[in-house]
């Protein structure tokens, strides 16, 4: 098994959202290193849910992968938000998997706590410039989170 961290606005898709679904679509990267990573994922490799981009940016609880990636159908739907004039249904360069909800922490683990935590110096999330929606996270850097909630 392997681990990762994704990265989800809450007004996009929380954890709560995630826990009150059971399972959803992880749709919507338009990156292609990150991309390239969800490609790598396995079905049953568990995830780090971060929220970005909002007040309180952290580590929300844990995902499992479902489904493994395919062709993501958001790419093709020209009134949505992640639509991608360049995809066809042919050759649709962006992919999507399906996850589902594994654990919700009774509290988020801030970024600002995460950062002083020595164990997680080499974690990409933590360091400057690192702003990926989805990374691998090592067993060591998932064991060291785990203590922390």
């Amino acid at each position: 098994m392997a681990y990762w961290l994704m990265k989800s606005e809450p007004d996009e898709l929380s954890i709560k959202g995630l826990e009150t679904l059971g399972e959803a679509r992880w749709d919507g990267v338009r990156n292609y290193q990150a991309r390239n990573f969800l490609r790598a994922m396995a079905v049953g490799d568990q995830f780090f849910f971060y929220h970005s981009s909002c007040p309180e940016p952290g580590i929300a609880g844990i995902g499992t992968i479902v489904e493994a990636a395919y062709p993501d159908p958001t790419a093709l739907e020209p009134d949505n938000h992640y639509f991608d004039a360049k995809a066809s249904p042919e050759k649709n360069p962006w992919s999507a998997i399906n996850v589902a909800h594994v654990e919700t922490f009774p509290c988020v683990l801030g970024l600002g706590y995460l950062k002083q935590q020595a164990a997680l110096a080499e974690l990409p999330l933590v360091q400057k410039g690192s702003r990926l929606s989805v990374m691998p996270v090592t067993a060591e850097q998932w064991a060291a989170v785990l203590a922390l909630r």
